[in-house]
């Protein structure tokens, strides 16, 4: 007699499309850094706007993914995973491309709202399915190449914005069209998993667990001021590299600048395997420390020289804080409610990204120099160190329960040791 199993073994993902969505993954990253060479320029095009609202070009579709975060795995898992994800590509397309022809900043701050809500469900889909498609160790891979992924894809994006924008600020626009590429591709390459799959299987009986918010409050927290950190120097490059004498229509010299920056970002995130070995309570104020000497450095020192160096140290340590806060947060809960944790974090982090316009606007207008206003921020983070090296010392003993934790976590959230097999699970 031939025993039939309860749940049929789900369909598996090839690594085309594994790529795929690994490429979906990194329009949010567009949406962030293609037009950064060009925000001196659309300064100088729209000269009665302040420049904390030109950068709202940038930062708008953080804030609508950190806002939907919380809410698009629910979607995703109420209504599918391939259609919605690709008819919000077509959107992030078509919203993505109206600055290449439109002349009002209204239009295209309304323009990149619909950016930002389209992103969050391509960003929530395109994890969701590599979850769905892949078992094992292939799931862990493509999860932990999403981080790599992205972070290699700034340096691209960033060089061909640069290089576009010498054209005219509005080029590198155009490079949105890709959305409409992949989405087509997409069409003939995904399928939408069937409700027996391991994943769905995984949500139902989270849908019943119970989040105790206790302990992510602090982790949080912290991980609104990574994200702050975090996007600094990806949008106040452009403006530091103008600051010292560079014309603000030579988006090949800006974008290189910006470039070499997500190349540091880039071997900080390929570095965090090795990162990852040293204990939670040391990593995170090191990683703040390491932020706040960089920005520091690139106050103090002159020209050009000084802000490469200094933008260099800073944006290193930022290539392993996006890594450590997540797994910091997420990995350590059961995996039924990973989903809900993850939205959350994404919330955290992205929010940070937005703030980061309205902060530095903000001390920028008090002090009158961005260079020293990125010191500021520098001595900032140095506190910060210090203040997480002293809470997380103090949580380094014997750990206490975390309500949230599943039998793959070691410790809790102040614990010292992250659990080593949750590492590449990356999802943001």
């Amino acid at each position: 007699m031939t025993t039939t199993s309860a749940h049929p073994t789900p369909k598996q993902g090839t690594t085309y499309q594994g790529i795929l969505l690994l490429f979906a993954a990194c329009m949010s990253v567009l949406a962030a850094t293609i037009i950064t060479p060009i925000l001196p320029q659309l300064s100088a095009q729209f000269p009665d706007a302040p420049d904390a609202v030109i950068q709202m070009i940038v930062v708008i579709p953080a804030l609508l993914v950190a806002l939907c975060s919380p809410f698009a795995g629910q979607i995703v898992d109420r209504i599918g995973r391939k259609w919605l994800g690709i008819i919000c590509l077509f959107i992030y397309a078509a919203a993505g491309t109206v600055p290449a022809w439109a002349e009002s900043l209204g239009v295209i701050l309304a323009s990149r709202v619909v950016v930002g809500l389209s992103e969050a469900a391509v960003i929530t889909v395109s994890t969701t399915l590599i979850v769905d498609y892949f078992d094992g160790r292939r799931r862990d891979r493509f999860l932990g190449l999403q981080t790599v992924a992205t972070s290699l894809s700034a340096v691209v994006f960033i060089a061909i914005g640069g290089a576009l924008g010498a054209h005219s600020w509005h080029t590198p626009f155009f490079v949105y069209f890709i959305g409409a590429v992949l989405a087509v591709l997409m069409i003939f390459a995904l399928w939408e998993p069937g409700r027996d799959s391991q994943s769905h299987r995984d949500v139902t009986a989270g849908a019943k667990e119970k989040l105790h918010f206790g302990p992510l409050v602090a982790p949080l927290l912290v991980t609104l001021f990574g994200g702050f950190t975090f996007y600094i120097l990806i949008i106040e490059m452009s403006y530091l590299v103008v600051e010292n004498g560079v014309a603000a229509n030579d988006t090949a010299k800006i974008g290189l600048f910006s470039a070499i920056a997500a190349v540091a970002t880039a071997a900080g995130g390929l570095s965090f395997p090795t990162i990852a070995k040293i204990r939670l309570g040391v990593r995170v104020p090191m990683i703040f420390a390491f932020q706040g000497v960089g920005f520091i450095l690139l106050w103090v020192l002159p020209g050009l020289p000084g802000l490469m160096i200094g933008s260099i140290v800073a944006c290193f340590a930022s290539g392993f804080l996006l890594p450590t806060m997540l797994t910091w947060v997420v990995a350590k809960v059961k995996f039924a409610l990973r989903g809900r944790v993850t939205g959350l974090w994404n919330f955290s982090f992205f929010f940070g990204q937005f703030a980061t316009a309205l902060i530095m606007g903000g001390i920028s207008g008090a002090i009158g120099d961005l260079h020293a206003s990125v010191g500021v921020v520098g001595i900032a983070a140095i506190v910060v160190a210090v203040i997480t090296a002293v809470w997380l010392r103090k949580d380094s003993g014997p750990a206490e329960h975390n309500p949230n934790e599943g039998a793959e976590g070691t410790a809790g959230f102040g614990g010292m040791t992250p659990p080593t097999a949750a590492v590449p699970e990356v999802k943001a």
